[in-house]
């Protein structure tokens, strides 16, 4: 029988009343391996007003304990990266490697949020006036929620959640559809860490489950992971709705290849970044930008791009797997085609890839254009698929022109072997996440993610000291305390302290 993909509210998994269901499918076959069913208006409410009644308790827990509590979660992670990995594999079609790699970079999140003592530490100063201290601290918000995309079932959901509720804050947190198993998983984990009833709910469904939590006046806080068109309006309802909201939104990230760049680390860069993951990560590079001789390596990029294969996960020689379903395979196909027609040089083609023994998976081969322009629509669109685009110009300085012409501004790199290069580069280019000889420049959790431009919408960005912030508001206190000995003065007829 297809599995039934439960909601976890109040403290425990519940089978699902709502009769609006979502096939999850194997992406290399299509078989339905489970059902998902979309949360009834009741069922968001009672996750919702569960969250309320827990923030209560909650942040009265010493900051301490709740350190803890990240701590065994922490543990329990690594001890079952494994089985996490297995089910990502199932659902998303990752490899083994990649779908690892997924659950350890969350893991390293959680690492981070068992540090929350010194990271909510106040501030103090004592006779700001006389006998008059002023000190701050740091105090949760409440009831926040996370809404989170398909391609990294297990990190993005940690990104959020951990830190929220180190922070004293409970959660709601609605994941993908697509693959909406590996987050039970990891909420079952974090109840066997002793996570207390009502802390974390997970609630599943589509647009209308988003809209409640957009609505929702509980719910004080909003965080985001997913497609431009989407995070723009989560953006605009959210603080419409007198939301804090964090909105990390599309990409088409570059990176800029110097001639004096060593060859070999250039084309072992572009092949990972471009096509790892099937290119379904927003930290992809879609964009190499030639400078001046190093255009002679785009045959070679492509030659060694053109060795890579994809294939299921039982695979261990597969480089990476299907795209998510058959609607995102047409679309990056047809973007493939568009950009034939519009005049790019297809040096490579995936579009006609076939997997033995898997005629129905989503599959697409690794492909790479030259002689792209920034007008067509392969460069202007995020394609989210293998798919690697190719340009040439004269200079570093035409090279940041392109980067930062581009409405988006997530991530970018420069390989080169000149400090003055690399400096100039990390300086002017106007993009949040900036890789020198590192392809996807994606920050350990001591600090945060921080896309520019079109690729965010918001304040404060993800995990780090700024997911602090997002997640509490600031208390600060001015206090004097009288002494028998000093007299009574008169009324202080004015604003300033004394």
């Amino acid at each position: 029988m297809t599995q039934q993909v439960k909601h976890f509210i109040d403290g425990e998994f519940v089978a699902p009343t709502g009769d609006k269901l979502i096939a999850v499918t194997n992406p290399a076959t299509q078989d339905v391996i489970a059902q998902v069913a979309c949360a009834t208006a009741a069922e968001m409410e009672r996750a919702i007003e569960s969250a309320k009644a827990a923030f209560l308790t909650w942040k009265e827990v010493p900051v301490s304990e709740r350190a803890r509590l990240m701590m065994r979660f922490a543990h329990l992670l690594k001890e079952h990266q494994g089985e996490i990995a297995d089910i990502i594999c199932r659902e998303l079609g990752k490899t083994v490697e990649d779908a690892k790699g997924d659950v350890w970079r969350g893991i390293e999140v959680v690492e981070q949020a068992a540090n929350i003592p010194s990271l909510m530490m106040g501030e103090t100063v004592e006779n700001v006036a006389r006998s008059i201290d002023t000190y701050s601290y740091i105090q949760p918000l409440g009831v926040c929620a996370g809404i989170t995309p398909f391609n990294f079932p297990a990190m993005i959901p940690l990104w959020m959640f951990p830190m929220a509720i180190a922070c004293g804050n409970t959660f709601i947190l609605k994941p993908s559809e697509q693959d909406p198993m590996t987050v039970n998983k990891i909420a079952e984990l974090f109840v066997q860490a002793g996570a207390p009833k009502g802390v974390l709910q997970v609630v599943h469904g589509a647009k209308e489950q988003v809209d409640a939590i957009l609505h929702h006046p509980d719910i004080k806080a909003i965080s985001f992971v997913g497609s431009v068109n989407v995070g723009q309006y989560i953006y605009k309802t959210g603080t419409d709705n007198l939301k804090r909201v964090q909105a990390f939104a599309g990409a088409k990230n570059h990176m800029v290849i110097m001639p004096d760049a060593n060859k070999q680390q250039v084309v072992n860069a572009l092949v990972g970044a471009s096509v790892g993951a099937a290119g379904q990560r927003c930290m992809a590079i879609s964009v190499a930008v030639f400078v001046g001789a190093a255009a002679d390596w785009i045959p070679e990029v492509a030659a060694a791009i053109g060795k890579v294969r994809p294939g299921v996960y039982t695979d261990p020689n597969a480089a990476y797997g299907p795209q998510i379903s058959p609607q995102a395979r047409a679309r990056v196909l047809s973007l493939i085609e568009q950009g034939k027609k519009e005049g790019a040089t297809c040096v490579l083609d995936g579009s006609d890839c076939k997997v033995e023994g898997y005629p129905n998976g989503n599959w697409v081969g690794p492909t790479v254009f030259s002689n792209v322009t920034t007008e067509m629509e392969i460069y202007k669109q995020e394609i989210f698929g293998p798919v690697l685009t190719t340009m040439q110009v004269g200079s570093l300085a035409e090279a940041l022109k392109v980067v930062n012409d581009s409405p988006y501004g997530n991530g970018t790199s420069i390989f080169t072997a000149s400090g003055a290069a690399a400096r100039k580069y990390q300086h002017e280019v106007e993009v949040g996440q900036v890789g020198i000889n590192i392809p996807i420049p994606v920050p350990l959790p001591f600090f945060s993610f921080t896309g520019w431009k079109g690729s965010f919408y918001g304040d404060q960005h993800a995990y780090g000291k700024q997911a602090v912030r997002f997640y509490t508001e600031t208390k600060t206190i001015t206090a004097r305390w009288f002494d028998d000995d000093i007299p009574v003065s008169g009324p202080n007829m004015s604003i300033n302290l004394r």
